[in-house]
């Protein structure tokens, strides 16, 4: 898909499912488990306003080698490309590299890839500006800019971004993680005319704050697992429908409440930035126990994220199958 045609596609509304990465007992890459995750997901959700994006970070893309990340996203888009729209995560510190799995994604067929922030070393605006310039002008698929302070700290700031996408022409995207709901709102008003915004903190935050704000959609790692209800969430929100976004934030408490329950008990957090910036991300592990207690194949956590208890799992299996009514997936 040509990046016009992806960025019109976006800007309808769209879900982008953040997949996980699912690793064996052994901390082995489950292709096989991949497989089938990837199988699942395109029989739901082709012809819809999904994009699929592995080795994100619901992937755990950090964790993988140069040689798993490569398997991961030819696995992917062997399966998938065609029916679902795929924004490969090419994430690398440095601007070479970056370009590197960028050109790899672009040539197995990805139709976009998605870089965060660079980590690390903290560049000038500048150096954050050519950044992302060099990797657009390197490919000519999609890029979309990943502008998450939580895992980088560092942020690009609406006349940055502004100036990114009047300089180049395949911005498909911006995926905005600001906890600052005046803050995403200033982005949407900078470039949101040209290249969609969606937010990057899930169904929530969406149903919350940014369906409110004019942002196209959201990210999920939830709909890994749900992406039917997923998908209803994103139109109740596009709709603005109050009475249904209360209901859904309702319904998808007890998920919630038990996720920032698994933050608290597997404190505390290492993290030096204030609240309300992500200090906890257990909720990778209670995602992919999710899926295993689907039918799916979630697997374990790599480190230095940790999984959470049998206990725990045995909470879990209360919420997902008595509270939020989930049934099992006969593969």
């Amino acid at each position: 898909m040509k990046p016009s045609d992806l960025r019109s596609f976006i800007a309808k509304g769209v879900i982008q499912i953040v997949m996980v990465t699912p690793f064996k007992d052994n901390e082995e890459v489950d292709f096989e488990g991949l497989k089938e995750n990837t199988q699942f997901l395109v029989e739901k959700v082709r012809g819809k306003p999904f994009i699929l994006t592995p080795t994100g970070s619901t992937g755990e893309f950090y964790t993988l080698s140069d040689e798993e990340w490569r398997k991961v996203i030819a696995t992917v888009i062997d399966i998938a490309s065609g029916k679902v729209p795929i924004v490969v995560g090419c994430s690398h510190s440095g601007a070479v590299p970056a370009v590197q799995r960028a050109k790899y994604a672009q040539d197995l067929g990805a139709d976009g890839v998605m870089i965060v922030l660079p980590y690390y070393h903290v560049p000038n605006e500048e150096g954050l500006y050519m950044f992302y310039k060099k990797i657009a002008e390197s490919v000519d698929i999609g890029l979309a800019v990943y502008n998450n302070p939580d895992v980088s700290k560092i942020y690009m700031k609406p006349h940055v971004l502004k100036r990114l996408v009047e300089s180049v022409n395949n911005i498909i995207f911006v995926k905005e993680n600001t906890p600052y709901p005046p803050m995403l709102y200033q982005q949407i008003k900078a470039v949101g005319d040209k290249v969609p915004i969606i937010e990057g903190r899930g169904e929530w935050w969406w149903l919350a704050t940014a369906a409110f704000l004019g942002a196209k959609g959201f990210t999920s790692g939830w709909a890994n697992f749900m992406p039917g209800i997923s998908l209803e969430i994103l139109y109740t929100g596009l709709n603005r429908d109050l009475n249904k976004m209360r209901q859904y934030l309702e319904y998808l408490d007890p998920y919630w409440s038990f996720i920032d329950k698994m933050n608290k008990k597997y404190g505390p957090s290492t993290t030096v930035l204030p609240h309300p910036y992500i200090d906890q991300y257990m909720e990778y592990s209670v995602i992919k126990n999710t899926m295993n207690l689907l039918g799916l194949r979630g697997g374990r956590m790599r480190l230095p994220l940790t999984d959470i208890s049998k206990e725990d799992i045995e909470e879990l299996k209360d919420i997902v199958f008595n509270k939020l009514k989930l049934s099992p997936i006969k593969r």
